[in-house]
């Protein structure tokens, strides 16, 4: 049974809006559909997102899916055409969108921020997935004049799509996205962008450690250049420590032999596995705590699949999987995460199996 109900109405149908009313329409609830682009509202009608808003529709609740730099505008326009209807948005970006409103004397007890912390590196309507938002945080944003009612309705909205719903100001929820979202952004576009000068033999040595630190500067730039630029002042300053660190790093390696230039690296490094130490992994547990068996499979259908069909028979629950295929390989490399008790269970019975491990 949903927690949400009545009408729907989501204006813009991208990825999140998309999914947002794939997510519903698998739980029954009405959902309507608008988009400045046509095209993007058949897509999404088609893919079952919901049907095609019309001027009789009454929502109950309203989620705002479009692009920060009209968030605002957006919001205000959905508050003032709906007057019984509590509105919300998607943008990744907070304290902007709130002054704005307030600025525009927009009703703020039927308004209730929302971020839900789910993504793909592919946009649109085509990239929409039911499931985007399973085990995810939301995180809710009320403000000081948002009613009861208005936050509990965003709290039902990100429980029935199986998020786990959190609650932030403005402020403090900008201040985190800046550094577990905007700066990894921005990391990984600057580190990407190095390899257009990189000679065609060195690409090609590239191996997982590349790939899991520039998967997503495929992402894409329009959208980051407003997400930053709204967001700017807390992004500049973790840009601002990152680059002290980056020239302790940079005088350190020029003068590896000087006195504590390799205790400053080793001081880098260590701070590093610390900080990935707080990085909640499944049920929030340090992903640290797990132990890693790496097993070799042929490039071949049907192989990886009977790997997790054997593990699920010796009866050992993975807490993460990784897949790891370098070009050319004729083997694929599963990286499997375990409790560190059934670490030992687990590599005796592959081996008793025939499957081969690296390391």
């Amino acid at each position: 049974m949903t927690r949400t109900t009545g009408t729907v109405r989501i204006v813009g149908a991208g990825l999140l809006g998309t999914s947002i009313g794939l997510a519903f329409r698998k739980l029954g609830v009405n959902v309507v559909l608008s988009d400045s682009s046509p095209i993007s509202t058949s897509l999404a009608t088609d893919m079952g997102a919901g049907r095609l808003a019309n001027s009789s529709d009454t929502p109950a609740l309203i989620v705002v899916c479009v692009p920060p730099d009209v968030t605002a505008a957006v919001v205000a326009k959905e508050l003032e055409t709906y007057p019984n209807a509590v509105v919300t948005d998607v943008a990744s970006v907070k304290v902007e969108v709130l002054a704005s409103l307030t600025t525009e004397n927009a009703d703020l007890s039927r308004y209730v921020g929302s971020h839900p912390m789910a993504g793909r590196e592919r946009g649109g309507a085509i990239a929409g997935r039911a499931d985007l938002f399973v085990g995810r945080p939301w995180v809710v944003v009320p403000n000081h004049e948002s009613s009861p009612t208005a936050v509990g309705m965003v709290e039902n909205l990100a429980l029935d799509l199986e998020a786990t719903p959190l609650t932030l100001s403005a402020a403090e929820h900008d201040r985190a996205v800046a550094l577990v979202s905007h700066l990894p952004q921005l990391v990984s576009s600057l580190l990407a962008a190095r390899l257009l000068d990189a000679q065609g033999s060195d690409v090609n040595l590239a191996g997982q450690g590349l790939r899991d630190t520039t998967r997503i500067a495929a992402s894409d730039p329009k959208l980051w250049v407003q997400i930053l630029g709204a967001n700017a002042a807390p992004v500049a300053e973790l840009l601002k420590k990152l680059g002290q660190d980056l020239a302790e790093t940079v005088a350190a390696l020029e003068q590896p032999n000087a006195a504590g230039a390799l205790a400053t690296l080793g001081r880098a490094l260590e701070r590093g596995n610390r900080g990935v130490e707080r990085i909640p992994g499944k049920h929030g547990a340090s992903q640290t705590k797990y132990s890693q068996i790496v097993v070799m499979i042929d490039d071949k259908p049907g192989e990886l699949a009977r790997l997790l069909t054997e593990i699920g028979e010796i009866g050992v629950n993975l807490e993460d999987l990784k897949l790891e295929h370098s070009p050319g390989a004729p083997v694929g490399l599963p990286e499997l995460y375990v409790l560190p008790e059934a670490e030992k269970n687990l590599i005796a019975a592959l081996t008793a199996r025939g499957w081969r491990l690296a390391g």
